[in-house]
């Protein structure tokens, strides 16, 4: 089985999709898609039970609602991403800016305003799986440097005067792109495409909130940066290595 172009996992096994919503007929719409795109589906309707349930079915996507009995979906995208890189697609009935950078700066993928169309919400799902989940093959003994920052590609280890620092998949997928060509200003479409792939529908701003989260995880100073860069009018850059 496959979606739309997608390959399924290894050995041919079907994507698994977690879907967390405390109102049953939108799970079941939801669920119901998503089965039909070839999915297995479980579902969870509060917080704890669905962290439980993404550590015990390790889910490739999780449709993840904001407000939920219990812990709510920004604690919920937390706890879950000490242990997976599942892609995370926030639902929230709330279409305040905030609401939607707080998910993301927790290490949700997309977000998504209620009521929404199915169909969105599986196009991209469809855009997510897309994205090369291993890294280009390099040569193992690659390592980039920029003064005190080290980028171990191959590792996919970073660390920071000699220190190893935890970075999300998608953190270290900007990183790598930024690196990789470190005198050449991206513009945030452009580091989507990269990281996101060229049919990702969402709002290019969220570019900022994952460089404002790895500079934080660099103590990278925002205001005189030392790795990545601000270009104004443009997007972001590495520093001279």
């Amino acid at each position: 089985m496959r979606v739309d172009g997608v390959e399924p996992g290894a050995g041919g096994a079907r994507f698994r999709a977690l879907v967390v919503d405390d109102e049953p007929p939108l799970v079941q719409v939801v669920s119901g898609y998503l089965t039909r795109e070839g999915f297995d589906v479980v579902t969870a309707a509060d917080g704890n039970a669905a962290v439980e349930s993404a550590r015990d079915t390790e889910p490739d996507v999780i449709v993840l609602d904001l407000m939920l009995p219990g812990i709510d979906g920004v604690e919920v995208c937390r706890r879950v991403r000490a242990f997976s890189d599942a892609y995370i697609i926030m639902l929230t009935a709330k279409s305040d800016e905030v609401d939607k950078l707080v998910g993301l700066s927790v290490g949700a993928d997309d977000y998504l305003t209620k009521p929404f169309s199915p169909r969105e919400l599986v196009a991209r799902v469809r855009a997510m799986l897309r994205r090369p989940r291993t890294p280009s093959a390099v040569p193992e003994t690659q390592v980039r440097r920029f003064g005190d920052l080290e980028i171990d590609v191959a590792g996919r280890e970073v660390r920071v005067r000699g220190q190893d620092v935890e970075l999300t998949r998608t953190e270290f997928d900007l990183l790598d792109a930024l690196s990789a060509q470190p005198r050449v200003a991206f513009s945030r479409r452009q580091l989507l495409d990269h990281v996101w792939g060229g049919d990702w529908y969402g709002d290019e701003h969220v570019i900022d909130v994952h460089v404002g989260n790895l500079r934080r995880k660099l103590d990278d100073d925002a205001t005189q940066p030392r790795y990545v860069r601000t270009v104004r009018g443009v997007g972001y850059r590495m520093g001279p290595g």
